[in-house]
């Protein structure tokens, strides 16, 4: 499958995440402590179990930020938002977390090393949209894969290709 997001689009999504109150719209905020495991699994039917932020959203990391390289800044995190906390993450089934300072300074969850972001297409928990997209943001290319402790297939995914026009 083909998708192209022009700049348009992702001057919308920027616009609506920003009143979201945080970068990944999930990260607990001050005040309002979440009694939801930052991370935790849920299987997604035709894909397998997947990590999930704590409304159930999955959560993807791209191949090109192996150990905790930060890549997806500006354009890219309009769309693939970067799961951030205050503190340290809490994960469920024995899931270990870590995490990374982004250049934002903002601290942003890892699993094995890899920073977790979640989809802003994926709509509904437990919709995996974004499994196997390729894009380019500012000159840089990424493969975004749902992130698993086990296999999982590509089957019911996105797969598709998106293009930012810069």
């Amino acid at each position: 499958m083909n998708r192209t997001i022009s700049l348009s689009a992702v001057a919308l999504v920027a616009v609506a995440l920003s009143g979201c109150g945080s970068t990944s719209g999930h990260a607990k905020s001050a005040g309002s402590p979440s009694r939801a495991d930052t991370v935790s699994l849920a299987s997604v039917s035709g894909v397998g179990n997947v990590l999930v932020d704590s409304k159930g959203f999955a959560l993807y990391s791209p191949v090109q930020e192996k150990g905790g390289a930060i890549r997806c800044t500006g354009s890219c995190a309009t769309i693939w938002l970067p799961l951030t906390v205050k503190g340290s993450p809490t994960a469920a089934s024995g899931l270990k977390l870590g995490t990374v300072m982004r250049p934002d300074g903002k601290t942003q969850v890892t699993f094995e090393s890899k920073p977790l972001y979640r989809f802003a297409e994926d709509s509904t928990p437990k919709t995996v949209g974004g499994n196997g997209v390729s894009d380019n943001f500012g000159g840089k290319s990424f493969t975004w894969h749902v992130a698993s402790p086990g296999k999982t297939s590509t089957a019911g995914s996105g797969g598709g290709r998106y293009s930012t026009g810069y």
